[in-house]
């Protein structure tokens, strides 16, 4: 999907980096299509990519998720997001990307592995 839209951005005539990513060109690019229109093209591309089901709330959820990648502070996220409670930023919204969570497990592990090595060292 991700690839998708990176190349509807590139083949688009609204493709500055301020420009909206579905602009209406009834619009001349200054609005975007209507949400109808966006809705039925992500329904059409994820039935062609095989995805299955796909609703805007999935958008959501991933946003939060790399919000949180790129080390936006919580407040932020919470703002962004539009949520009037920051325990539905924190707890219901976003998961921690697999990368991130490898490295997270990685260093935890190598202070492990240090610290056993420290007390067989003074034993």
């Amino acid at each position: 999907m991700l690839e998708g839209l990176k190349e509807w951005k590139q083949l688009t005539q609204f493709s500055e980096t301020d420009d909206w990513m579905f602009a209406s060109p009834v619009k001349i690019g200054r609005l975007p299509i209507s949400y109808s229109g966006v809705w039925q093209a992500l329904k059409k591309a994820a039935a062609r990519a095989g995805i299955g089901h796909l609703s805007s709330h999935t958008f959501r959820h991933t946003h939060r998720s790399w919000l949180d990648a790129v080390g936006t502070p919580i407040g932020v996220q919470q703002k962004l997001l539009r949520h009037a409670d920051i325990r539905t930023t924190m707890n219901v919204y976003g998961t921690a990307a697999a990368a991130e969570m490898a490295i997270a497990s990685g260093k935890v592990t190598r202070l492990a592995l240090n610290g056993a090595q420290a007390e067989r060292k003074v034993s």
